[in-house]
């Protein structure tokens, strides 16, 4: 079947299953994590830090990866996030006796290094495959992408819960690993190669932007995944928890669910925003104020002692569909503005401030929440939310950027 698809559909399909396989495996991970230590004791600051050298993995391999992507092509650094993911998974079979702090901080910067590598090589394919007059399909690729990839790590939270619960947690680990490496093989002889190597040699110092569209867009990138994972990654499973008593099945389905709406919603973006042949930066712009107030709402409710489980549920579901909006109109717009000899540098670049911001938002989703709780989270994540609003405002026109 695949024979019978122009190479361009043929390659995004390939890139596609690897970003869908990365991204569930990714997804399942987190949760089984956070929920097993959780269960074992670990406080939330305690839990937020397992996951450190993650994001801060993640910033590195985006710098550097984007170099080596430039540099060796696109289907390789691909497949090296495949196989250090399997690796990172690995690790965590050890027996119980091993799986200290330290050692699961080791396996999970393998695993941030193996997600950012995988990530930025998806998404700086699919800006290869698309003439660059052509816009619209572009951002619906991109869109697609980006909105089956969040899905499928929603469908991740909830296999991890499940699996957690059926297998415990190196049974669970063990039947991703081989799941992964099926995939991993399969990559190795179907994905094109010399994908995305640039016709010029990078230089090392290529690896930081010069280009303002990029800079401004990489600043409006740290602000909004800051903002969403100050509450979302550590703080809102504990306090669902711990606060409501929910086990581990119910927080892992919830989370799962709201992930899977939250990738539909990219998926469908371009519907929402879509106008012409590019996409106005005033839109982004509205979209980016609108997902400020929804953060600054649910802390007002939950503030004001409104019933609590509804607030939440309410609260997240319309932050899931404003986030995913902005996301996907980010995506794009990273994509959109880089040069497409050397796309991985600028892409790298930018995802570099993604994970820089997944980052902060981690840390401080822990110290903040066991230090003044949800609330707080909250207002930090509205004040993220409205530099992030900010920044944007200052993105040039595409028609007034030639790339």
């Amino acid at each position: 079947m695949l024979s019978q698809l122009s190479p361009a559909i043929r390659q995004y399909l390939i890139v596609t299953g690897n970003y869908w396989a990365f991204t569930l495996t990714d997804g399942a991970l987190r949760m089984l994590v956070v929920l097993h230590f959780h269960q074992l004791g670990y406080s939330a600051l305690e839990v937020a830090m397992l996951f450190l050298f993650y994001e801060f993995f993640g910033i590195v391999t985006n710098l550097f990866g984007g170099w080596l992507g430039a540099r060796w092509g696109l289907n390789r650094t691909m497949n090296i996030g495949l196989g250090i993911q399997i690796v990172a998974l690995a690790m965590l079979l050890v027996p119980g006796s091993m799986l200290t702090v330290i050692w699961v901080m080791a396996a999970q910067a393998l695993s941030g290094i193996a997600k950012d590598l995988n990530k930025m090589s998806a998404k700086s394919t699919i800006k290869l495959l698309v003439p660059d007059d052509k816009q619209g399909q572009l951002y619906k690729w991109v869109a697609i992408l980006t909105g089956s990839k969040n899905t499928l790590k929603g469908v991740g939270f909830f296999l991890g819960g499940l699996l957690l619960t059926l297998m415990g947690f190196q049974g669970a680990v063990l039947a991703m690993a081989i799941v992964l490496a099926v995939v991993w093989t399969g990559s190795l002889i179907f994905l094109k190669k010399e994908s995305g190597k640039a016709k010029f040699k990078p230089k090392f110092k290529d690896i930081l932007s010069k280009s303002r569209p990029i800079n401004i867009l990489s600043g409006a990138r740290f602000l909004l995944f800051g903002a969403r994972d100050v509450w979302f990654v550590v703080a809102l499973p504990v306090f669902l928890a711990s606060q409501l008593n929910w086990n581990h099945w119910q927080v892992g389905c919830f989370l799962a669910l709201w992930v899977i709406g939250y990738g539909f919603v990219q998926s469908v973006a371009p519907k929402f925003t879509k106008t012409g042949n590019d996409v106005p930066k005033t839109q982004t712009v509205v979209w980016n104020a609108l997902l400020t107030l929804s953060p600054l709402a649910l802390a007002l409710a939950l503030w004001q002692g409104l019933p609590v489980t509804q607030s939440i549920i309410i609260g997240l579901g319309l932050f899931g569909i404003l986030f995913a909006i902005n996301s996907s109109l980010h995506s794009y717009l990273i994509v959109s503005y880089s040069r497409a000899d050397g796309v991985s540098l600028d892409v790298g670049f930018y995802y570099m401030a993604n994970a820089a911001g997944r980052l902060m938002g981690t840390v401080l989703s822990g110290w903040v929440y066991q230090q003044w709780g949800l609330v707080a989270c909250l207002m930090i994540s509205t004040l993220l939310l409205l530099l992030s609003t900010a920044a944007i405002s200052f993105l040039p026109e595409r028609e007034q950027h030639r790339v």
